[in-house]
């Protein structure tokens, strides 16, 4: 009989709050220690994305190796950049060898990725990700299969891709969102996929900073198209989002600012309108985009910040 526990389901495996952060600019051992005391404070998962630099899978493998309870997750890993049997070989052998730490993002990435960096065609994402899923699901595995089945989420944001997250995948994972929208993907999903939105935080009372610290931020978002139709249809408008880097009241929704108490009345707002995890993003106030703000972490851990 084996003396490694059972792991837990993946809902129950990530908790309620995890952490979502670029790893990029980390050297392989800073990545390690960052992992280590996100994993100390107490939360639940760690979800880094994929563009153009570390391979996501392979990253994770090494993290993985360096922590003990943390869940990984990719956030998110690109269809277009791997083959679904690929995809499908690297997700169980991570659940396998890590006891189920491993919980796979899937997105269609965005266009200008896709068919101008990669070359390929993302004309129909939809339907390219459905396929994606069943090819993934009839791909052989022929190694010793992970202790459960491994959990897949998708980056959705639009309607139709939530109904798909909820028909053929475990839920949602729904970046640069609010709160209202966190409300509507719940509609759309049901009361039991998970729903793990990533939520932009800046711990400052100042608003002048913070709202810099959001531009600064979307200044490489705004003019992507997936997530410029999603604010449209929350209600914002084009001003909105090209206006001086984007107007007050859209970085007031999509940037949660203020002391440690709006921060966690931010998170709540997510919680109240349905989100079973949020992952939260600290932006840098010093323009030192590549190293997190642990006070905002320590401040909101879910161990009371008492980290190692």
């Amino acid at each position: 009989m084996s003396d490694t526990p059972a792991p837990p389901s993946a809902a129950a495996a990530i908790g309620d709050l995890g952490v979502w952060y670029f790893t990029e600019t980390m050297a392989a051992g800073a990545a390690a220690e960052f992992v280590s005391e996100i994993e100390s404070l107490g939360y639940g998962a760690l979800w880094i994305p994929e563009t153009v630099g570390r391979d996501p899978m392979a990253h994770i493998g090494f993290l993985l190796s360096q922590t003990e309870r943390i869940t990984l997750a990719t956030g998110i890993a690109n269809i277009y950049h791997r083959h679904p049997g690929a995809m499908a070989q690297a997700q169980s052998t991570l659940c396998e060898q890590s006891n189920n730490r491993f919980l796979l993002g899937l997105g269609v990435s965005h266009a200008p990725m896709v068919e101008g960096l990669r070359q390929l065609d993302a004309s129909k994402p939809l339907s390219t990700m459905r396929t994606y899923l069943e090819a993934m699901a009839a791909s052989p595995y022929m190694a010793p299969p992970p202790p459960e089945t491994p959990t897949t989420v998708l980056a959705a944001l639009g309607p139709k891709m939530l109904e798909l997250s909820r028909d053929a995948t475990d839920g949602a994972h729904p970046y640069w969102t609010t709160p209202e929208h966190t409300a509507q993907a719940r509609d759309i999903l049901g009361p039991d996929k998970m729903l793990c939105v990533e939520q932009k935080l800046v711990l400052t009372t100042d608003p002048e900073v913070a709202r810099k610290a959001g531009r600064d931020a979307l200044a490489m978002y705004s003019s992507l198209p997936n997530y410029r139709n999603n604010w449209l249809r929350l209600g914002f408008t084009e001003a909105d989002i090209d206006t001086d880097g984007g107007s007050d009241k859209l970085i007031d929704a999509l940037v949660g600012w203020g002391d440690e108490d709006a921060l966690a009345a931010r998170i709540q707002a997510h919680r109240d309108a349905g989100a079973s995890h949020v992952c939260i993003q600290p932006l840098a106030t010093d323009g030192n985009a590549g190293a997190p703000d642990w006070n905002l972490l320590r401040a909101l851990a879910p161990n009371g910040g008492a980290g190692g």
